[in-house]
């Protein structure tokens, strides 16, 4: 099979995973606080699939969410920022199980921080809504990453090229 073509295909099923996931939102018991089920998910992508999958996939689910109304910029703002600190952690540290707890929260704090710093406001309103996330993502991310490294695997040896 066309190596070119796989991997055309694994980044963009990865766009459409990181796209649905996104959309899936988890309340909380702050308004305005609920929660994506992307982040874990982005943390686990970038650690099996790697950095550059992972913002390939990342820009291309934004671009798809914009031209379909569903984002804004400041939604795409928040993504790739989100995006560059969280998977540029795991790709500079690597993926251990400290990095992968860390990289969420992290990811999130700097998204937070860009979002203030565009609107001119403080950020600890911000970062407030944001820790019931944070806690989730650290709860959830080392689960889905085993649950993401198991089917990469099952799929590679079923379709070896």
């Amino acid at each position: 099979m066309n190596v070119k073509l796989i991997e055309l295909t694994r980044i963009s099923l990865l766009a459409a995973f990181i796209s649905v996931t996104g959309m899936m939102k988890i309340p909380s018991f702050m308004p305005g606080a609920e929660f994506q089920l992307s982040a874990p998910i982005a943390i686990a992508i970038v650690s099996v699939f790697g950095f550059w999958r992972y913002l390939l996939a990342g820009f291309l689910s934004s671009s798809v969410l914009f031209f379909l109304g569903i984002h804004t910029i400041l939604n795409i703002e928040i993504s790739m920022v989100y995006r560059i600190v969280a998977g540029g952690i795991v790709a500079i540290f690597g993926p251990s199980a400290p990095v992968l707890l860390a990289a969420g929260p992290m990811g999130s704090i700097a998204a937070r921080s860009a979002l203030a710093a565009t609107f001119n406001i403080e950020v600890w309103p911000l970062l407030l809504g944001a820790i019931p996330g944070m806690i989730f993502t650290m709860l959830t991310v080392i689960p889905l990453t085993k649950m993401l490294q198991r089917t990469y695997l099952v799929v590679n040896k079923k379709y070896a090229y």
